[in-house]
């Protein structure tokens, strides 16, 4: 499968959402080497407590079989936290390709001991589209991880 060319629609989605004045991750999801879903956060767009950019390519997909998500990739240009892992492992999603994982750890080692297959590309684009966010906007990139407001350098 090629990594690159699905981490980069998911960057796509990323500038999307930072285009719109929001936090600036993006995902998608693969199944059988197909896009299906494209997802962009839109917690501040929306004002969503839950529109994560995984959670958005996953309703964007729509209804699936337990046998299409089985055999799919989720593509994230961050590492998951703990709302979207929990819907990577309810619906049993065995890959999860990250652009990084610096800027945010998510629930990689909860992924791991479930027996998620977890690909981390320390992707350039996405450690510079979120350093410069975090830095501009400590306070909704706190907001976004439920964490009170911190300085990030």
């Amino acid at each position: 499968m090629d990594h690159e060319f699905f981490m980069q629609a998911a960057v796509e989605q990323a500038q999307k959402s930072l285009d719109e004045g929001g936090i600036p991750i993006g995902s998608v999801l693969v199944i059988d080497g197909k896009i299906v879903g494209r997802g962009h956060n839109q917690r501040m767009q929306k004002q969503s407590p839950t529109l994560h950019a995984e959670m958005d390519a996953l309703e964007s997909a729509g209804r699936l079989t337990a046998a299409d998500y089985q055999r799919s990739t989720l593509y994230t240009t961050l590492s998951p936290c703990s709302m979207c892992t929990g819907a990577a492992l309810l619906y049993k999603i065995p890959r999860i390709v990250i652009g990084e994982n610096l800027s945010f750890m998510g629930e990689e080692p909860l992924l791991k001991s479930r027996g998620v297959e977890v690909i981390v590309l320390d992707n350039p684009q996405c450690k510079a589209l979120m350093q410069k966010f975090m830095q501009r906007h400590p306070e909704e990139w706190a907001e976004d991880i439920g964490e009170p407001h911190q300085a990030y350098d």
